[in-house]
């Protein structure tokens, strides 16, 4: 029956092997590649953190229903970055099971994530400027632009430990999203795959580089451009003080996922026993 339905999907060790195997061929990739690659993720998540933006700018919606829809908008982003394919820092943390066996160098695997790393931020960025000047941020009366400046500047005053520890657990479940997604063989598959974990980690508050790449400038330079009263911590220096906890603290979480299943299905049979 799972035959005629097409229910099947790769085993846990299966997907093992194809992260070790992706990993390689993406800490290898020709340097114009990974850059493009990187570009493109971060206007992917960028994408997603503007539709969840217009979503939690509705005041009509309850906190739960505001969280939930926004973080199943949010998941297009990601969505996008694995069906259409592009490199994003978060997702490329998983390289850690391809450098555990020793299949890719440490400085592969640093030139990675400090190439991607930029890249997303490029892409993230650009994202950013094409919205301000479309002035999409005006729509449904300012909203949108006051929800973008309160999100921005409530990510900005987060406490080192408290941005460190909501980065680790959002990567557990942005690495599991793209973990199972290569479970799946379909298109269909992939997206429901990642939809789950990623609009939990949105509804859950927890706190991702990437969407915070887009999401605090979008906020700094909105406030400039409206009559609203300055907010002290969003500024660039407050977004430093946030990507450097919430980067360590992805790195991390998605650090956890990659050892706990290299471990598992990666170690050799009689160091297992």
């Amino acid at each position: 029956m799972s035959e005629i339905f097409g229910f099947d999907a790769f085993s846990p060790k299966e997907i093992a092997e194809r992260v070790q195997s992706v990993g390689v061929t993406k800490a290898r990739l020709p340097l114009l590649s990974q850059v493009t690659l990187g570009i493109l993720a971060g206007g992917f998540i960028g994408l997603g953190a503007l539709y969840y933006t217009v979503v939690a700018s509705d005041g009509s919606l309850g906190f739960a229903a505001s969280r939930i829809l926004g973080g199943l908008a949010f998941s297009f982003g990601l969505i996008l970055v694995v069906v259409a394919g592009a490199e994003l820092f978060t997702g490329n943390n998983l390289l850690l099971m391809a450098w555990a066996g020793h299949r890719i160098t440490t400085s592969e695997l640093l030139r990675n994530w400090t190439l991607i790393y930029l890249a997303n931020f490029i892409g993230a960025f650009g994202l950013v400027l094409l919205v301000l000047w479309s002035h999409q941020w005006r729509m449904n009366g300012n909203a949108v632009g006051i929800v973008a400046i309160n999100i921005a500047a409530a990510k900005a005053e987060l406490p080192f430990w408290e941005a460190l520890f909501k980065g680790i657990l959002c990567n557990i479940l942005v690495c599991l999203a793209v973990w199972i997604a290569l479970a799946g063989r379909s298109i269909v598959d992939k997206i429901f795959a990642i939809i789950f974990p990623i609009s939990a980690f949105v509804a859950a508050g927890f706190e991702h580089s990437v969407a915070n790449m887009y999401f605090i400038p979008m906020g700094i330079l909105i406030q400039e451009q409206m009559s609203t009263a300055a907010l002290p911590a969003l500024s660039w220096a407050g977004m430093m003080a946030n990507l450097i906890p919430v980067t360590l603290g992805n790195i991390i979480g998605g650090g956890s996922v990659a050892g706990v299943y290299y471990l598992v299905y990666c170690q050799p049979t009689d160091e297992r026993r």
